[in-house]
């Protein structure tokens, strides 16, 4: 693993080596406080950040690292600069990159021209650290994911593709319900029944959510319009309201689902208070777990092979 750039990448060991290895940090984090000692990660953001800028900043310094946080205004990246020749400057003065963007294409180019190693933070394709973080977080509360029912109702975005490929290599069943036309990417889709060939990883896809969610183990759902689609909000609120995640929709689950989101979240929208503020609801456990699972990404590309 050279990058971590899409979960889809990983070999089989290398997901359940990032998720053992982040089990270890979380319970022992006094045994890694010098690991990455002297070694920078600069992130360079495109987008508005609280979870990935301070999981990643305040992960590098428990590491014994530092990190330099890089806002939109300051290098004014695909405009001022292009992302390869971005690569090729910070390669010289830091030790890695993590890149939160907009457009996938540019972590690959960055990626490309670097010789350290590149983390996605977030593209409007994927968003794996926090895919890695919510089955970690589901590996903690359910015991094994082999077997588990994620339900994920509302748009096919980057968050479900990336659960997509997770699922896939924990060998899960992944029940996608979108409102037609929002379905995840069809090459996505196929990606990932690959990677389930030899798993058990199952994958139902509809426009019910009553149905996604039926004996679910977890519901999962995300903003209906997400950065970059604020002129959408108003009709993605019409088409999107029989897909809110509800009480009602919530007791269709099993008895002892837990509810997720990887925030922020537009209370009232994709989800009502009483089911994200209810004792089902592990959203902020999967907001802690992105410290724990990004220092075990940051350690393993990052620190003495």
């Amino acid at each position: 693993m050279e990058d971590f750039i899409s979960i889809h990448d990983l070999t089989l060991y290398e997901f359940h080596e990032i998720l053992d290895l982040s089990r270890k940090i979380k319970k022992y984090p006094h045994r890694f406080r010098q690991s990455l000692k002297n070694k920078i990660l600069a992130m360079v953001f495109q987008k508005p950040s609280l979870r990935t800028r301070v999981s990643f900043e305040v992960g590098m310094l428990e590491l014994g690292g530092q990190a330099i946080y890089l806002a939109p205004a300051d290098i004014q990246a695909g405009t001022r600069e292009t992302f390869f020749d971005i690569g090729k400057n910070l390669e010289r003065w830091v030790d890695g990159i993590m890149i939160r963007t907009f457009a996938h294409e540019n972590i690959i180019e960055l990626a490309r021209a670097a010789s350290i190693p590149v983390i996605n933070g977030l593209s409007d394709l994927l968003h794996p650290c926090q895919a890695m973080a919510d089955v970690f977080t589901l590996k903690e509360k359910k015991g094994n994911l082999a077997g588990l029912k994620l339900a994920f109702i509302g748009d096919g975005n980057n968050v479900c593709h990336s659960l997509l490929f997770a699922g896939a290599k924990a060998g899960m069943t992944i029940a996608v319900a979108t409102p037609p036309g929002y379905e995840p990417k069809e090459e996505i889709v196929k990606m990932a029944l690959e990677d389930g060939q030899t798993t058990g990883f199952k994958l139902i896809l509809t426009h019910n959510p009553e149905e996604a969610v039926a004996g679910a183990d977890a519901v999962y759902t995300d903003v209906w319009a997400s950065m970059g689609q604020e002129s959408e909000r108003e009709i993605r609120r019409q088409i999107f309201a029989p897909y809110q995640v509800n009480q009602a929709l919530m007791s269709k689950a099993a008895p002892q689902a837990v509810f997720m989101h990887c925030l922020p979240a537009h209370r009232g929208e994709e989800v009502t208070d009483e089911v994200i503020d209810s004792a089902q609801s592990i959203v902020y456990d999967q907001a802690e777990n992105r410290l724990h699972v990004q220092k075990a990404i940051m350690l393993l590309l990052m620190g003495k092979k």
